[in-house]
């Protein structure tokens, strides 16, 4: 249940933005009773003051860990004075060390001043932060940070929390309790329970307004919907109330019954996205975006069910991400439009054809995002396989299947062995090879036609194939369009070995052949269909930067925007370098400067479509032959190219960007096209 950064799949399915995957409790598949941990919490956010009592049962010989913010003022077992240890801990934690009976009730006080809101954070420090942390505007304790002792690997909680009267705060679980301030002075409170196992406890509070929308049940307590905003956000909660609403309708019928009694969106000060049981924590820049409650909201509810309804079985592999990402943020595009839906799919292998070779790896391998070249995997190529699998077993047994795996598996630990026997129950079919190949096998295969040609005979044509793929080869169905003029059919064609062959009897000869032109599995792209993505910048291993322009701002701000958008350290180099080396090469500078400096490398000038368009631009650039990968960033002064460091990391799938003061006005992919192959005659 502890939260996992998922800013970076919330800011894929804004096409800019990537929310990451929700971490659930690694439990056991049958345990024992589960140990609980009984809080009671004082948090004073204007002074960062936190004072709190644990009370859980002892193991023995006991050890916990804090953050080194806080000391423990008293302890005892069975109500008598208990000695406390401290020792060296690992970062920002010390580990306390507790003699008691096993099975003695311990009772730990502690307390101290928690380190202060870093409002410097951008998305990718929020994800690598590990301090609780505490401000009158917003306070976020991390259930990693060590603000209070874990009492086992999984447990039950109850946290009674006290803020000031002009304070809201909450942890995930059901609201069991809750008394409002009488007035200003008095203070707010309230206490949550989470009977269900657990992995930690994240608490935030904030001077939020709370609105509320309590929904009926049928057989069940009633649904508590809320936001927790910001008083600039207000106006959006009912919006925000009313879509979560429908999205726990829409997949209450599709999976089964909502497993919590409550949801809440919860605004941060910080760039976040995180997600817990019943609850969302997202920035609250993030919340005003028009599209973030018809994409990333429904994305959030879904997780109740997958990764905190069902928990993963990490050591095999994150499945929950995958499977939340098809039915969501890839159904909506579905909703949409097949061409939207298709255009998804490209993009997840676009996405993966910019991971380096190197970092490649297979889906049991994947545990949570921390970087670009995970996200590739753990939320592309998971999403496409279980729409390969829908492919493969049809629509109505696949939603049978989904839906035994949540009743089979509610609150409970399951692996991806665990979804491949659910889906196969509902289908009749074997499913073994599919999972081997796609889930323990890290990359994907790289198919070509070796050759296609034609004979026709008493008016029937006979089409003769050879489609290859490197060693060791996948078990295909790999769809194949065949184009006449104007006219076009597909039919699949089965592969299993690195060099195949397939005869087919047709009407007509046709001209030419498209492998998979609608982009239905997971493979290596031709170049035609990859034209260059930021993403290829952004999660480069080694990346480089030129700053063709030398007042001292212009080079301040672009080497501040290189360490936002790199993932790794950028080497300084001199334009001249554009058309050497092959890590990717990012040049940046003011307009005229950048002209100059293109002229001068004899690369392509700025695009056409991008000429005279608001403050800052930014392009890949298309080019042939040797040359290594280049992007360029061309702004009016510092203050525009400052101004898109921020926004710039976010929206790695485009080519091409406009901004104008930090807000895009323009943004897309180059063209590209499967090719054809054409077909030869034989008589």
């Amino acid at each position: 249940m502890t939260a996992v950064p998922r800013l970076c799949a919330l800011l894929a399915s804004m096409a800019v933005l990537s929310l990451a995957g929700a971490a659930a409790p690694r439990v056991e598949r049958t345990s024992p009773a589960l140990a609980h941990l009984d809080l009671e919490v004082e948090l004073e956010p204007a002074s960062r003051r936190l004072r709190a009592i644990a009370r859980f049962t002892a193991t023995g010989e006991s050890a916990f860990t804090l953050h080194r913010s806080l000391t423990v003022l008293a302890a005892s077992a069975d109500g008598r004075p208990l000695g406390v240890t401290p020792v060296d801990g690992e970062d920002d934690t010390r580990t306390w060390r507790v003699s008691a009976p096993r099975g003695a009730a311990l009772r730990i006080e502690y307390g101290g001043t928690l380190p202060a809101l870093d409002r410097t954070l951008d998305h990718r420090r929020v994800l690598r932060a590990r301090a609780p942390m505490s401000a009158v505007e917003g306070s976020f304790l991390q259930s990693e940070s060590g603000w209070y002792p874990r009492p086992a690997a999984h447990f039950t909680y109850r946290v009674k929390l006290s803020l000031p009267g002009d304070q809201r705060g909450l942890v995930a679980g059901h609201l069991a309790a809750e008394k409002l301030p009488a007035d200003i002075n008095a203070n707010y409170e309230c206490v949550f329970e989470f009977k269900h196992p657990a992995e930690g406890i994240d608490l935030m509070a904030g001077p939020y307004i709370v609105r509320e929308k309590l929904v009926p049940r049928r057989g069940a307590p009633p649904l508590r919907l809320r936001t927790y905003f910001f008083n600039s956000l207000d106006a959006l909660a009912e919006g925000y109330l009313r879509d979560s609403q429908r999205y726990i309708d829409l997949y209450s019928r599709e999976i089964g019954d909502y497993p919590f009694t409550e949801f809440s969106v919860v605004a941060s000060p910080l760039p976040t996205g995180f997600g817990m049981p019943t609850l969302t924590y997202i920035g609250a820049d993030v919340l005003k975006l028009p599209f973030i409650r018809a994409t990333s909201l429904g994305h959030e509810v879904l997780h109740n069910w997958w990764g905190n309804g069902v928990y993963v079985d990490y050591a095999k592999g994150n499945w929950s991400e995958g499977l939340t990402t098809f039915m969501a943020d890839y159904f909506y595009k579905e909703r949409q439009a097949a061409a939207a839906a298709q255009e998804m799919r490209l993009s997840w292998l676009r996405d993966f054809a910019a991971v380096p070779a190197g970092s490649h790896q297979p889906l049991s391998a994947f545990r949570s995002r921390t970087h670009g070249a995970e996200a590739a995997v753990g939320y592309g190529k998971a999403a496409m396989v279980f729409f390969m699998l829908r492919d493969a077993i049809g629509e109505d047994a696949f939603r049978r299947g989904i839906r035994q795996f949540w009743a089979h598996h509610r609150f409970r630990v399951a692996s991806w062995d665990d979804l491949r026997a659910a889906l196969e129950q509902a289908s009749g079919k074997p499913l073994e090879v599919f999972f081997e190949q796609w889930v323990q096998r890290a990359g994907g295969p790289t198919l070509a036609v070796a050759e296609a040609r034609s004979r026709t005979d008493n008016g029937k044509t006979t089409l003769a194939l050879t489609l290859t793929q490197p060693a060791p080869a996948y078990a295909l169905r790999v769809p194949v369009e065949l184009v006449a003029g104007s006219r076009s059919e597909t039919r699949r064609v089965e592969v299993d070995r690195e060099r195949n062959f397939a005869t087919l009897t047709l009407d007509a000869a046709p001209e030419g052949v498209r492998l998979d032109p609608e982009f239905r599995l997971w493979r290596r792209l031709e170049p035609e269909a990859l034209p260059p993505i930021l993403r290829q910048w952004i999660i480069a291993r080694a990346p480089r930067l030129s700053v063709v322009s030398t007042a001292a701002d212009v080079q301040l701000a672009a080497q501040a925007l290189a360490q936002r958008l790199f993932e790794a350290p950028a080497r300084m180099v001199d334009s001249t370098e554009a058309k050497r080396g092959s890590e990717p090469l990012l040049i940046a500078g003011l307009h005229a400067d950048i002209d100059r400096a293109l002229s001068a490398s004899g690369l392509p000038s700025r695009p056409a479509a991008l000429a005279n368009r608001g403050s800052a631009q930014v392009w890949t650039i298309q080019h042939g032959g040797s040359a290594p990968p280049i992007a360029v960033v061309s702004a009016r002064d510092a203050e525009a190219l400052a101004a898109i460091a921020r926004p710039l990391p976010h929206y790695g799938g485009q080519s091409y960007l406009a901004f104008d003061d930090g807000r895009v006005i323009e943004r897309g992919v180059w063209p590209a096209q499967v090719p054809l192959v054409p077909v030869k005659r034989s008589r």
